[in-house]
């Protein structure tokens, strides 16, 4: 098993992103900025709860976010979520970004965050999310 088979098989743990990271993402180094990288988070985060709270969302706060190795040019880059908490307006989500190098080989844990997002109406503002089994939310 790979460094990221605990988390990414988890039931409540989804692929929600993958993508190569590319030479316009990089410094002169040829290192990933960590900018790219928690952007590519958020969309794989935003994705999940929007699908959670059946509507749309928007991020409020990235906390606890720790770069553990880099990323290099050319590197596939996998973005794993899972919902770890639901208030009111706000769904919580895990994201835990792997790299695989080259032409292959095991997927290696680079970076985690807690997001947060919080469902919104058509106007912006702030709604209840939904109960899990309903699809028909008015929101």
């Amino acid at each position: 098993m790979g460094e990221s088979d605990a988390f990414n098989t988890s039931p409540q743990s989804v692929l929600a992103l993958r993508s190569v990271a590319m030479p316009m993402f990089a410094n002169p180094h040829g290192d990933i900025f960590g900018g790219w990288l928690l952007s590519q988070m958020d969309v794989a985060g935003g994705t999940v709860a929007s699908r959670r709270a059946n509507g749309r969302v928007v991020t409020i706060a990235i906390t606890a976010m720790t770069f553990h190795r880099r990323v290099f040019v050319g590197d596939e880059v996998s973005c794993y979520a899972q919902v770890v908490k639901i208030g009111r307006t706000s769904i919580a989500v895990k994201i835990k970004a792997f790299a695989r190098r080259g032409r292959g080989g095991p997927e290696i844990e680079v970076t985690e965050g807690l997001f947060t997002y919080v469902a919104v109406d058509s106007a912006g503002r702030p709604c209840p999310v939904p109960p899990e089994d309903t699809s028909d939310f008015p929101c």
